[in-house]
């Protein structure tokens, strides 16, 4: 081989498409076509400069020392390809891909991303296709030779699940230009987390998995903590996407403890909510009945008990496939155990070169992360002994490798080893001998590491593992200071410090700095707080912390920042889980109360109502609830939104008397108004005894004029205005809802006013004024979009169907109607479906035979939401907001 080009260099990967079935086609002919494949390509790539690093069965890594003789090998090629003649008249389809950029060249191999980066690109195309960077596009844009040109191809996100870059098609003169959408991962619907660093080797296990995962239908990916299992999952994942339409969707069950709330998480994931009062279990059922899907359930473990809700989901869909990673099997029926293996190992014995040690993952992983670490790391013939050392010192585990490659800013390799050598003997030598082999070996190196810390940076690595899937600088301070506990120094500063040594990460993409634990080192960080004096005291650091987050948060869903707040409260879910979850164990009521009672509205606006109502219940059967009947009014009141928002109006109606009662014992003036308006809701909602609803409705409003409260007078007029709609009284309705519609317009109650439109709304068609109606549906429905307020925008949806079937558009009417049906289920409230059969709107085809409309309502279904709103608004004059959140 020639020298190796160093510096900026452009890779070239390339492979067959459809190998496998060119195999099946040509049968003892395909060697010969293989090996006139091999000919073709290294006839016309070394022509052009480049250098061959591995052939692999059907695919050619190359490098060359020029985007442009890249770009001119690669269309050589397929020039070549394309002239050839091939057996029956068949065709040898190549894809190739280019990247450019600099990476690590170790012996006679290069590391780096860039690498993964142009294998990636390559896998993201089709046969007969170049696909370049943007990198290597701009290194050759305007210089190509005549017959190429670069076609833009737009942002696109490759498997290997790093962030989305822009690709480039190269197109050849007189050979075909056009090729079908991209192979990347938006192609199917999907929720794969974006992931910050390369994913290193493992091609067996992908293979492997892949093959086992299409003839078993749930595959248990196992092996001790730090393995690697949930990036190999991510990886399988990936590459398997087009063979699931209906979606690859990831779970993580991290931070759930409760084996009953494997199925909530299961729908969270997948914006399935239960409706009414139907269990989770059963909505997934029918949700996944005719998919052809992928379930991804990371971190199982500590959920064993919930092992036959994946059989149940099986059972209940053909088309459903399920990948679990967890330390330990399922032990269910039809289960395929895949054993993880650590990263491969070269021999110690053998006396190998860095070019021959660099073969192996674990050396490579290693190298790859000590360069991020410290860049001017380089590894040699001389280090790279001491290399393989730390690898197979650490059982070649993913984890316990970082770990390790991150303390190259403080040691050299042999200094490295020699200390990890030292600690983790002793380490093993005291470990727990009911543990795995390779998980006393990596908690071995995160001891190792934690020893490195000084006394402040373990108390708080320790006080961190209260948070669950981290938390913001704020919260952290609050509950992990003071600096005087931390040695003197700032929370922040210690947390730097954390991060640099791959304790903690930071997270991007948020607006305020936010920290994040991997959930192996939290559970080790976790032990240490229980062996003190002191956990007690941090996590109840924490549930204050959170209480008083969903405090605050309270008064600002109603406002022009509800969107923003609401995405805030998102962030923290599994926190705020953990903290009351730890306020019911410890036996603190009066937390329970407060922390119920200030984040229902959470779980109401995005869709967790089965989970809030279910958490209130284990919250208000707290012993020595009667001693805080202030905090008791707070989940009295909870408890009885959840319920009226499932359609659950008898249980609504219970909670509301009871707090009612309860606040004209002990309530002041604002409580005793605020708890008669809401005892009449469940009344009107369920138009019964309508004429005791508005009675109550007259005895809070002069109580909220006394008190100055513009917003609680609003609420109670827009209630009178919903009293006479039901009773159709509708120009007193009118009247009424225009009064609360012109205070909460002044008030900038976005909240209340979006629910006066949609009531003005009613009242307007009811009054045979569509045309007035539509502007109110549509300002309404707008205002909802912006919050990402589900429940509200479902009912809009619904209301500007009627609109347009009223106005003689029946297919837009069915579409619409069809969105709102999907996400309606998908929000879990039932009330939308209550108030949708009192107002008669069941029967969505009117006007269309069946074969239109079960077009329309197959395209209504496929909407995604922020579509459905867009299609709702056109015409109206009002602007489609984003609703993604």
């Amino acid at each position: 081989m020639s020298e190796l080009p160093t510096g900026t260099v452009t890779f070239f990967f390339s492979d067959i498409e459809g190998s496998t079935r060119l195999i099946q086609q040509l049968g003892d002919r395909y060697p010969d076509v293989l090996l006139a494949h091999h000919t073709i390509q290294r006839q016309a790539l070394a022509a052009n400069g480049g250098h061959e690093l591995r052939t692999e069965g059907d695919s050619f890594f190359i490098v060359f020392d020029s985007a442009l003789k890249a770009c001119a090998g690669a269309a050589a090629v397929q020039q070549s390809l394309q002239q050839h003649s091939w057996p029956d008249g068949g065709q040898v389809r190549v894809r190739i891909g280019l990247h450019t950029g600099e990476a690590t060249l170790v012996g006679d191999e290069y590391l780096g991303l860039d690498v993964h980066r142009a294998a990636r690109v390559a896998s993201a195309g089709h046969g007969g296709q170049v696909l370049l960077s943007e990198t290597t596009r701009a290194l050759v844009d305007h210089v190509l030779p005549p017959g190429l040109t670069l076609k833009d191809l737009g942002m696109h996100r490759l498997k290997d699940l790093a962030r989305a870059e822009r690709l480039f098609q190269l197109t050849i003169e007189g050979l075909p230009s056009d090729f079908p959408p991209l192979k990347t991962v938006e192609a199917t619907p999907n929720n794969l987390p974006t992931q910050l660093t390369s994913f290193i080797g493992r091609d067996d296990q992908v293979r492997d998995a892949k093959q086992l995962l299409s003839r078993a239908r749930l595959l248990t990916l196992t092996g001790p903590g730090g393995t690697g299992k949930t990036r190999l999952s991510l990886q399988i994942a990936a590459d398997v996407m087009d063979q699931f339409p209906d979606g690859v969707y990831f779970v993580p069950l991290s931070a759930v403890h409760d084996p009953e709330l494997v199925p909530s998480a299961i729908a969270q994931a997948l914006s399935v909510q239960s409706t009414g009062n139907r269990r989770p279990i059963e909505v997934l059922i029918d949700y996944l009945h005719d998919k052809r899907m992928l379930l991804v359930l990371d971190n199982f473990e500590q959920l064993l008990a919930a092992a036959p809700v994946t059989t149940t989901l099986l059972e209940g869909s053909l088309g459903l496939r399920v990948l679990v990673s967890s330390r330990a099997i399922l032990h269910v029926y039809g289960e395929q155990e895949f054993p993880v293996p650590p990263l491969a190992l070269p021999d110690l014995k053998a006396l190998l070169s860095l070019s021959a040690l660099s073969q192996f993952e674990a050396v490579r992983l290693f190298i790859e992360r000590a360069v991020a670490a410290k860049p001017d790391f380089e590894a040699t013939n001389e280090n790279a002994p001491a290399i393989a050392g730390i690898c197979e010192r650490v059982d070649g585990l993913p984890l316990a490798i970082e770990l390790a490659a991150a303390r190259i800013k403080l040691f050299n390799p042999h200094a490295l080893l020699g200390r990890l050598e030292k600690s983790l003997s002793a380490a093993l030598g005291t470990g727990a001998r009911d543990l795995p082999g390779r998980q006393q070996t990596l908690r071995g190196a995160i001891q190792w590491s934690y020893e490195l810390l000084d006394g402040g940076e373990r108390r708080l690595l320790a006080r961190f593992s209260v948070f669950a899937r981290g938390g913001s600088l704020e919260q952290l301070e609050s509950v992990c200071g003071p600096a005087a506990d931390l040695g003197g120094r700032e929370v922040v500063d210690v947390l730097d410090q954390l991060a640099d040594q791959s304790l903690l990460r930071r997270v991007p993409d948020f607006d305020e700095p936010r920290f994040l634990m991997l959930q192996t080192i939290r559970e080790f960080a976790a032990e240490r707080l229980a062996e003190g004096d002191e956990a007690d005291r941090i996590r109840d650091r924490h549930l204050e912390a959170f209480v008083s987050l969903a405090q605050h948060a309270q008064s600002q869903l109603f406002g022009p920042q509800r969107k923003e707040w609401l995405d805030r409260l998102e962030v923290d879910h599994d926190n705020f889980r953990g903290a009351l979850e730890w306020a019911i164990a410890s036996g603190n009521t009066r937390q329970a109360l407060r922390l119920g009672g200030w984040f229902w509205r959470y779980w109401q606006m995005r869709g967790h109502l089965h989970e809030g109502r279910a958490r209130m219940q284990q919250v208000l059967a707290m012993p020595g609830g009667e001693a805080f009947p202030n905090e008791r009014l707070l989940a009295l009141e909870a408890a009885g939104g959840l319920a009226y928002w499932q359609a659950d109006m008898d249980a609504a109606q219970g909670f509301y008397d009871s707090s009612l009662e309860l606040t004209r014992r002990v309530g002041d003036t604002r409580a005793i108004a605020n708890a008669i308006y809401n005892d009449a809701f469940p009344m009107l909602v369920r138009r019964v005894e309508l004429e005791r609803a508005r009675a109550l409705l007259r005895e809070a409003l002069p109580l909220f004029q006394e008190l100055k409260d513009e917003a609680g007078v609003g609420r109670t007029y827009w209630g009178l205005g919903n009293a006479d709609y039901f009773q159709q009284h509708f120009e007193a309705a009118r009247q009424q809802l225009q009064t609360a519609e012109a205070i909460f317009r002044r008030l900038d109650a976005r909240f209340d006013l979006a629910w006066s439109l949609h009531t003005l709304g009613l009242v307007m068609s009811k009054m045979g004024r569509v045309d007035a109606a539509r502007p109110y549906f549509a300002e309404a429905l707008t205002m909802f979009a912006q919050a990402n307020d589900v429940s509200g925008i479902v009912l809009q949806l619904d209301n500007l169907a009627a609109v347009a079937r009223a106005e003689g558009d029946p297919m837009k009417a069915t579409r619409l109607f069809a969105a709102a049906a999907t996400y309606q289920l998908t929000s879990g409230t039932g009330l939308g479906h209550l108030l949708r059969e009192q107002e008669g709107r069941l029967h969505p085809r009117e006007g269309l035979d069946d074969q239109q409309a079960d077009t329309a309502w197959s395209e209504g279904q496929a909407m995604s939401l922020e579509q459905a709103v867009a299609y709702a608004l056109e015409g109206s004059g009002a602007e489609a907001p984003t609703t993604g959140g």
